[in-house]
């Protein structure tokens, strides 16, 4: 050891020290991740129960519901895209259920195809309470001329169908719209990135020491 190697040690032990930090923090964070889908999963799929005359956002969020009402007429076109499917169009309807009107993301049509005749009679559904967060700062308002819209925006859509801003996304229904196909609430959408972060941080880690190493040998090869 010479005293030119002191100083590239030093930052490479601090450096190492760093990333290795940064990987077992994201290894934490992976196990955290893990357990909260996992809590979504089983909140998802849980006994549906009766809408509840009071939903909190956060207590109440995936709560799986079943009601009988009927749809009313209006509907809201939202634009989605799906991997391996393409465009489509969601369909989002007023819902009279209990003396209450809330709305149901009743699924998604084809972009091409006709919206299908609005149902009458009774209809029982069955999904989970969400309140999608899907708007921002890049968000194109609605196009009523084209009547179509880019996010859902539950206060926002309430407010155009006349109801309460509550949102049941659909899983299943009897009798069925065969036309719409359910779109259900799932932890897909929900990013689990942590592992490859925790590798990428450990890789560097290693790359790193080696660096390290590397830079030693070429000091002492110089001083010998």
């Amino acid at each position: 050891m010479t005293k030119r190697m002191i100083l590239p040690l030093l930052f490479g032990l601090i450096g190492c020290a760093i990333l290795v930090s940064l990987g077992t923090w994201q290894v934490k964070r992976l196990a955290w991740k893990e357990s909260m889908l996992s809590e979504i999963d089983a909140r998802i799929t849980a006994q549906a129960v009766a809408l509840p005359d009071n939903l909190d956002q956060q207590d109440d969020l995936y709560l799986p519901v079943q009601a009988t009402g009927t749809f009313g007429a209006d509907r809201i076109r939202v634009l989605v895209s799906q991997k391996k499917v393409g465009a489509g169009y969601r369909i989002i309807s007023p819902f009279m259920t209990q003396g209450r009107t809330i709305m149901v993301d009743r699924g998604v049509i084809p972009i091409a195809d006709m919206l299908p005749e609005p149902l009458t009679g009774e209809v029982t559904v069955t999904g989970n309470i969400h309140w999608p967060q899907e708007v921002d700062s890049y968000t194109p308002d609605p196009d009523e001329a084209r009547d179509i819209w880019f996010a859902r925006d539950v206060d926002r859509m309430a407010a155009k169908l006349g109801t309460e801003p509550v949102l049941l996304i659909l899983r299943a229904a009897t009798p069925a719209t065969l036309e719409i196909t359910p779109l259900p609430v799932s932890r897909a959408g929900i990013p689990n990135d942590h592992l490859s972060y925790a590798i990428t941080w450990f890789s560097l880690a290693g790359i790193w020491f080696g660096m390290t190493v590397f830079l030693l040998w070429r000091i002492r090869q110089r001083t010998v």
